[in-house]
Order: structure tokens, then sequence, then C-alpha cells
């Protein structure tokens, strides 16, 4: 019986993604995926979200964000491990 690899990515997100609802979507996304983490907006215009769960869903996830709610463009993704976070579900951060 094989165990479901389980990973944890930092996603970085890049483009017109403030102010067009892109963490609210980020936050359905990952619990309709039962994935564990955060999504916050940073100063610098980008949304960063870590997000934890098995590889498979993480994937789906990232291709979502890539792609975005409507009146979001993004125009980078960058990705990178990183440890799992300690919150049960997928939740809004305050921005930094």
């Amino acid at each position: 019986m094989n165990a479901e690899e389980i990973t944890t990515m930092n996603i970085r997100i890049e483009g017109r993604v403030q102010g067009c609802g892109f963490r609210d979507f980020a936050v359905r996304e990952a619990n309709g995926r039962k994935l564990k983490g955060w999504v916050r907006n940073r100063s610098d215009g980008s949304v960063e979200a870590v997000a934890h769960g098995p590889s498979r869903q993480i994937e789906e996830f990232i291709a979502v964000c890539i792609k975005g709610p409507r009146g979001a463009e993004v125009t980078a993704v960058n990705l990178q491990p990183a440890d799992p976070p300690e919150s049960l579900g997928f939740v809004r951060r305050p921005s930094v």
C-alpha cells in the first residue's frame, strides 16, 4: 500500500493580483481540495500562499492560481518548498 506523497509549497503570485478577490478565490480553491495553509497580500503587490497537502491537489491548486480569478492577470508564479503550516484549514492572513 503506497501512501500518497504530501507536499508543502510556498507560492508567490505576481501581476495584477490584488484588488480582484484573489485571496478569497485561493481560500475557496484550497479548501475545496482540503489543503492546509494560508494566503496573504504582500506590500510589493504580489500574493503569497503556503499550501500543504497531497501532491496532486497541490499541483491542481497551483494550476488554478496561475489562471487566477476573473479580473486577475498573473504574470509570474514562483514556487519553493516550505515547512508545513500550523493552521488546521486554509485561511486568509493579514497583509504584510
